[in-house]
């Protein structure tokens, strides 16, 4: 019988020194995007999945009566699309990528995107996405033992070498051991409604306002307003399995039967039997109850990248189509667990000019019911000026604007050879 990994499920100072040497280095992705051409179905199942109805992002008729002259994707849409260019790795690097952090339990905590560009029905987007970032705590406050926070960056470009976005998403590596001595969520249960609770709720999904074709203008903005908020819940396997009909299953490569089984091979420790001896993944967290417990959770959650569309839907309605969401951070503090309900709401912090551009500050707050602000956020909206003119779109920065037309630039060399 083989000997048990004395590393399994720790966080090991090779593989801390291992993963600081990856930052800065562009990631082959073994597997497609779940886009790889933005279609009109596309862009409405993917705003479907973030239950945003704005015909923005649905209808090709009513894009044709905005400034975009054309249906534009959800800001969100770049996580669902992205074709890596980034060539095979050799053996040294292979070895370098190999799996970090072996049964350690990894968190989504947060992400913080910038947009340049918007994409259109048939554009192709390509992206390089490498580590940017590594922190390490010992003793943390979440898992009670060492916890390794790593960065990756996501550049967007389209065909020309234009960047298109640009994504810093943060996961939290967490020793179990730790996590489960924490013990945070053991006074948690899964929420109950009453009739009237559900009224309450389905208030706010009715006073939701979408301002649309109506511009809303920086000189009208007053600091302290506030956003009309958003409902999101209570969240049900209906929302998870609709948040997959858009943005796919799993940037793992992930799929069903025989198809999950080749998968399988080559990836076998992203796979962990169940209580009936069924090898599944261990995203199934998101899913399924008795997952979720083994870890020392209540129950099962969503995904980071809801609360994130949830945000945004929530500051896109408010804007109006005239306007350009340029940023928008958000931190996941808390599980969102099944039954939870969040209600998004917003105040504008800041109203600024930059350089061509006239900025609106936001604070951002996804409350559930116990009263827990579970996915603060911030965003800056670029909004028409009386002043100042229409909207014109944003510029990267000077370095940027230099990676993204090497990533094409590298691409074409090797087709080339």
């Amino acid at each position: 019988m083989a000997e048990a990994d004395p590393n399994l499920g720790k966080i090991t100072d090779e593989d801390i020194e291992r993963a600081r040497r990856q930052i800065g280095v562009p990631k082959f992705a073994y597997n497609k995007p779940y886009n790889a051409v933005a279609s009109s179905d596309g862009m409405s199942h993917f705003a479907f999945a973030c239950g945003d109805g704005n015909p923005l992002y649905n209808s090709r008729e009513y894009g044709a009566t905005t400034r975009w002259r054309d249906q534009i994707a959800p800001p969100l849409f770049l996580h669902a699309t992205g074709t890596n260019l980034t060539p095979k790795p050799d053996s040294e690097l292979k070895a370098l990528f190999k799996g970090l952090f072996r049964g350690v339990g990894k968190y989504y905590t947060g992400v913080d995107w910038t947009w340049w560009r918007p994409v259109y029905v048939d554009d192709r987007v390509f992206v390089e996405r490498s580590t940017s970032k590594i922190d390490v705590k010992e003793n943390s406050r979440f898992s009670g033992g060492r916890t390794v926070t790593e960065t990756y960056r996501d550049l967007y470009v389209d065909r020309a070498g234009t960047p298109v976005g640009r994504r810093e998403e943060h996961y939290l590596s967490a020793e179990r051991e730790g996590s489960k001595k924490a013990g945070r969520y053991a006074s948690i249960q899964r929420q109950t409604y009453t009739p009237e609770d559900i009224a309450r709720i389905d208030e706010v999904y009715a006073n939701e306002e979408l301002r649309g074709a109506t511009p809303r203008y920086w000189e009208d903005v007053e600091v302290g307003e506030a956003l009309t908020p958003v409902a999101k819940g209570p969240l049900t396997m209906v929302d998870i399995i609709s948040f997959h009909m858009g943005m796919g299953l799993s940037s793992s490569g992930i799929g069903p039967l025989g198809l999950g089984y080749r998968q399988r091979k080559k990836m076998p420790a992203f796979y962990v039997p169940d209580g009936y001896g069924v090898p599944d993944v261990v995203q199934r967290v998101h899913w399924d109850h008795e997952r979720a417990q083994a870890l020392g959770l209540p129950t099962s959650y969503d995904y980071g990248q809801m609360r994130t569309s949830w945000l945004i839907h929530l500051v896109t309605n408010w804007m109006g189509d005239d306007a350009w969401l340029w940023k928008l951070s958000c931190q996941s503090r808390a599980f969102n667990f099944m039954g939870d309900t969040t209600i998004c709401s917003g105040t504008v912090v800041g109203k600024r000019i930059e350089g061509r551009n006239a900025v609106i500050d936001l604070e951002l707050a996804s409350t559930n019911q116990r009263g827990e602000n579970t996915a603060p956020g911030t965003a800056s909206v670029i909004l028409p000026s009386r002043e100042h003119g229409p909207v014109i779109l944003p510029q990267p920065e000077p370095e940027i604007a230099q990676r993204a037309a090497r990533i094409m630039q590298s691409a074409a060399d090797r087709a080339r050879k």
